[in-house]
């Protein structure tokens, strides 16, 4: 088996629509993936499909969240199998509440969690054998949101900019250890998450395409990279406009979120 694996490929979020789609792109001999998510019956059909493209691996339903059980398996995976890609991708969104009102402080803190926290969970569980081999790759999957708040989502937004000016710390601190850093943004991709985003949704692409794209810049090792390119390159020219001129263009998306099934707790605002 150590003879046969090329790479081996952390991936989080891996039952969802983004992550189901970069475990198919990546998915070939000498492949060897570590499939990361909570729904357990998703990543067992997931595993499945990509064993029959010639990738192998296992898969672990642990909530991201939970740091210590996670890094627990992940010192135990890269002790068996010594990891070369970590792309932490699991995410989750909400907005304002209804009329607008604020966010629920359950919606905030959860976005938090995973979107934040859970991210740095996944990659300290791994950097420091890394740093001591010299070599490996971080991914993080941010969003365009984290370039240009958007007004209807403050915590997304805020938890996909924070990943941003992360990943670029990461790759200050990593370069000389031989690990490089890779940030994502992308924009509106076809999923379950973006089925329950009720507004506009400039340039939306297939998540396979969005894959290929990704798995092009993780490739080439970019350290930053935004898509669709219209899109981000509108973003970059906003943000270097007077701020009273600049939010002007965020009339148009308005949106409002719909409850995620995956959480159905109740809590005071």
């Amino acid at each position: 088996m150590a003879g046969e694996t090329q790479k081996v490929i952390v991936l989080t979020g891996a039952s969802g629509g983004i992550g189901q789609a970069l475990a198919r792109e990546y998915a070939g001999p000498g492949i060897y993936f570590a499939l990361i998510a909570r729904d357990e019956a998703r990543l067992e059909a997931l595993l499945t499909e990509i064993r029959e493209l010639g990738a192998n691996g296992e898969i672990t339903a642990i909530d991201i969240r939970d740091r210590e059980a996670l890094h627990g398996y992940l010192s135990d995976l890269d002790a068996r199998h010594p990891v070369d890609l970590v792309i932490a991708n699991a995410g989750v969104t909400a907005g304002l509440g209804p009329n607008r009102t604020r966010e629920t402080n359950a919606d905030s803190d959860r976005q938090i969690d995973v979107n934040y926290r859970g991210v740095v969970n996944t990659l300290t569980g791994l950097v420091d054998n890394m740093q001591k081999r010299r070599q490996g790759q971080l991914v993080l999957i941010s969003s365009l949101a984290g370039m240009r708040a958007l007004p209807d989502m403050p915590s997304y937004s805020a938890t996909k900019a924070a990943l941003i000016a992360y990943g670029h710390s990461l790759r200050g601190w990593l370069k000389p250890f031989g690990i490089s850093v890779t940030i994502i943004c992308p924009g509106f991709i076809t999923s379950p998450m973006s089925a329950r985003h009720n507004g506009a949704k400039p340039f939306e692409m297939p998540a396979s395409k969005a894959a290929a794209l990704m798995r092009r810049a993780i490739d080439r090792r970019k350290p930053f990279y935004a898509f669709p390119f219209l899109l981000a390159w509108g973003i970059r020219l906003q943000n270097l406009l007077p701020t009273k001129i600049g939010d002007l263009f965020m009339g148009g998306f308005d949106v409002t979120i719909d409850q995620d099934p995956r959480y159905r707790e109740n809590s005071d605002r």
